[in-house]
C-alpha cells in the first residue's frame, strides 16, 4: 500500500504531472524542467523528489547539473501502472500539448546557457 500512496501524492499536483509528461521518451535537466513550468529551481527540485521518491523518475547527476528520466529497465508495478494510465488518460489534453510544443523549444536552448541563469544548478 505504501508505493500506491506514494505515487497518488505524486500524482496530486499538475507540476509533477505536467513533468513526468514532459519526460516521455526524453532526459531533462532540472533548468529544462524549471524553464517549462516556470518555478523556481528550488520548487521543482521537491517536487522531482516527490515523484523520485514514488519511483516514477529516475535521477542522474553529471557535474553540477541534474538530469531525470521516467524509470528505465524493472519498473515498479506502481509507477509503470500509473505512467501507463497517465499517458493514456493525457495523450489528448490540451495543456500537455501545449507543454510538448513548449519543450521543443526549450530544448533547442543550450543546457549550459539555461543552466547558467540558475535553473539547474
Amino acid at each position: 500500500m505504501r508505493g500506491f500512496l506514494a505515487v497518488t501524492k505524486a500524482l496530486s499536483d499538475s507540476n509533477r504531472v505536467r513533468a513526468l509528461m514532459a519526460l516521455r521518451g526524453r532526459e531533462l535537466c532540472v533548468c529544462q524542467i524549471v524553464e517549462l513550468l516556470g518555478l523556481a529551481s528550488s520548487t521543482v527540485s521537491k517536487h522531482m523528489s516527490l515523484l523520485e521518491q514514488a519511483r516514477l523518475v529516475e535521477r542522474r547527476k553529471n557535474g553540477r547539473w541534474v538530469y531525470y528520466r521516467r524509470p528505465q529497465g524493472k519498473v515498479h508495478k506502481e509507477a509503470s501502472e500509473a505512467l501507463r494510465w497517465l499517458d493514456e488518460s493525457l495523450a489528448r489534453d490540451r495543456d500537455v500539448r501545449e507543454d510538448a510544443k513548449r519543450i521543443r523549444e526549450v530544448l533547442k536552448i543550450p543546457v549550459e546557457e539555461l543552466c547558467s541563469v540558475g535553473g539547474g544548478k
